[in-house]
């Protein structure tokens, strides 16, 4: 089950910067949905600005290969928040649109999930943090269905198996983990003050789901599939396109001269040494 987590004895190197990135962003996802509990169109148009900037800043000290992750989770995220809220209605925010903070905060949470599960806490400890997020995850999904509540969480007891697959199956399990702690903190606060509010029953399925759902992280273990899925290639992509352009012609004696186009596999050796 856990074959695919790094060794019990294992010892990772604490880079500060992902600490510093993971403190940021919870801090910041905090300031920001208690700032838009009672904010104007404008203020969270103003919040949307410093996302961008922030998100940009932490980029750029980011490899190539993690930077389009996380603007191809942007662009997956927000088309999915605009799919499930608006046209679906499966929750919906204060004034009915996606505030233009949510597309950069995507990218600010999926970097806190990299940055998190590619820090030496989670290395070191991947098994027992892998523990207690199933435990905690696990009895919020039963508490959900048992009864008690009464708004029911069918939906998230889905949502938690779905996690659970990722989670042991898939190919970025510390991802998956630091998802649940930063989604669960941002659902949590968004929710209580009333930023956005899920539908007492999913659109899609009819089923109940708690406000927030308790398997909520399982969303962004989709997002983190198709980004490093897509991630690859689209970078390869470019690569090839700009090696293409560049090989097409050459200059020489003040005329355009065509030449041969490299081919693929070395254009693939030359991406993979600038991802290092």
């Amino acid at each position: 089950m856990y074959r695919h987590f790094p060794e019990v004895n294992a010892q990772a190197v604490h880079n500060k910067r992902d600490y510093f990135i993971a403190v940021f962003t919870f801090f910041c996802v905090a300031v920001c949905l208690i700032s838009d509990a009672n904010a104007t169109l404008a203020k969270q148009n103003a919040l949307g600005v410093c996302g961008w900037v922030f998100l940009t800043g932490w980029l750029l000290g980011e490899c190539k290969f993690v930077r389009m992750q996380v603007l191809i989770a942007v662009a997956f995220a927000t088309i999915g928040e605009h799919f499930a809220s608006v046209y679906m209605g499966g929750y919906t925010y204060r004034f009915s649109n996606v505030p233009a903070y949510v597309p950069p905060g995507h990218g600010m949470v999926y970097l806190t999930a990299v940055a998190l599960g590619r820090s030496g806490l989670f290395l070191n400890y991947a098994r027992q943090i892998s523990a207690l997020v199933v435990l905690v995850c696990g009895a919020w999904s039963v508490w959900g269905i048992s009864g008690i509540p009464a708004q029911g969480d069918a939906v998230g007891a889905l949502l938690f198996c779905v996690f659970l697959g990722y989670l042991y199956k898939g190919r970025s399990p510390l991802v998956y983990l630091a998802a649940f702690f930063i989604t669960t903190w941002l659902e949590l606060i968004g929710t209580a003050v009333g930023t956005w509010t899920w539908a007492a029953i999913d659109p899609v399925l009819g089923l109940p789901q708690g406000n927030p759902p308790s398997g909520v992280a399982a969303w962004y273990c989709l997002v983190d599939a198709v980004a490093m899925t897509t991630a690859a290639p689209v970078l390869y992509g470019l690569a090839w396109g700009l090696r293409l352009s560049k090989d097409l012609t050459v200059r020489t004696g003040g005329r355009l001269i065509p030449i041969a186009v490299t081919v693929p596999a070395m254009i693939q050796r030359k991406l993979a040494k600038e991802l290092r």
